[in-house]
């Protein structure tokens, strides 16, 4: 896996609903919208095991059918390859899933 940094706009060329976060850091955001908390529940849980599997962990926080996710690569002070690896993944769990937004 990528740990070169790649920079958050050259990343966002490839990821239509993700954008920069509002952070001081250099990091991408996106807010997934579910059904429901099952539904949230579940993107969770599939994408813990593919960030554990990558040894690459998301920030996020969940209420109820929202997904908030903020991604960025801590040693390499800014936004890697494995960070778009992961929100591809994320994405395509996502869709599966229904997701709203």
């Amino acid at each position: 896996m990528d740990r070169s940094r790649i920079g958050a706009e050259r990343a966002l060329e490839t990821l239509a609903q993700w954008r920069r976060a509002d952070d001081p850091r250099e990091a991408i955001s996106r807010t997934f919208v579910f059904m429901d908390f099952n539904a949230a529940f579940g993107f969770m849980t599939r994408v813990a095991l593919k960030a554990d599997q990558m040894d690459h962990h998301p920030e996020w926080s969940n209420v109820y059918n929202r997904v908030v996710v903020i991604l960025t690569t801590h040693d390499a002070d800014g936004v890697t390859g494995l960070d778009v690896t992961l929100a591809q993944f994320m994405d395509d769990v996502a869709l599966g899933l229904g997701c709203a937004a």
